[in-house]
């Protein structure tokens, strides 16, 4: 297994020596750099694009969450905070996991099977999406899937299947009028869906090519599509490079 890049963002030096001692535990994570202040944060992700940060909230200049405003890509955040009160803020924000200082080992702990599940394949939940193929099969546009969302249950071509959309631990599947949830990351879907019809818009959404009505240029470098049903989705300017290489003349 690859090592989780990671980068530590606090203006509190002890409780970025407090962090780093606990995770000298864990080989999975490698921790590149770690930053003092909300500035410095955005400088390092853009420079070194880390898998993983380890944000707090309340510091000197740009709070944790207006550093994630300033970002284009945002990588997993876990929050490590003393205050309480904004973890249902930090949630909204799709953060994967938030803990409290001092942190406690044993909630480390649990935060890091959140984190290794989004990298390692072994750890995706039996309750998926593709129940009806072999695991490393990439996936057609013609193929149908079986999808269940509590005691729904569908079986869907792929082509009719506008978008994905992450949820924090969930993706939401848009096809026709419906939304079901499935327990799994968004990466894990990318990884099996054809990159001919479907394309990583940004970090939240996956976009069938096929439904794109027309597109138009954004700020800072991204484009705007708007799909077929007149649902409008932003890709990164990460991602627009990446898109204008593969489809233009």
């Amino acid at each position: 297994m690859r090592t989780i890049r990671t980068i530590i963002i606090d203006d509190e030096r002890l409780a970025r020596e407090e962090l780093k001692s606990l995770l000298k535990n864990y080989a999975e994570i490698e921790i590149i750099s770690e930053a003092k202040n909300g500035e410095e944060g955005v400088q390092l992700i853009n420079e070194l694009n880390p898998d993983l940060i380890f944000l707090d909230v309340n510091m000197p200049g740009l709070s944790g969450f207006d550093l994630l405003k300033q970002l284009d890509e945002i990588p997993l955040v876990v929050f490590v905070t003393a205050y309480d009160e904004y973890a249902i803020k930090a949630f909204e924000v799709d953060a994967l996991d938030y803990m409290l200082k001092p942190v406690d080992p044993e909630r480390l702990n649990d935060a890091l099977k959140k984190i290794t599940a989004r990298f390692v394949e072994d750890n995706i939940p039996v309750e998926t999406a593709f129940t009806d193929v072999q695991p490393k099969k990439v996936l057609s546009a013609t193929d149908s899937v079986f999808i269940r969302d509590g005691e729904k249950c569908w079986f869907v071509e792929l082509s009719s299947i506008r978008m994905l959309e992450s949820e924090g631990n969930y993706v939401k599947v848009h096809f026709d009028q419906f939304r079901p949830l499935i327990l799994r990351s968004l990466g894990s879907f990318e990884e099996r869906l054809d990159p001919d019809y479907f394309f990583r818009a940004n970090r939240k959404f996956i976009i069938n090519l096929k439904w794109i009505e027309k597109i138009e240029n954004w700020f800072n470098g991204g484009l705007i599509v708007e799909l077929k049903t007149g649902e409008k989705v932003e890709i990164s300017r990460r991602q627009a490079i990446r898109f204008r290489e593969l489809w233009s003349l």
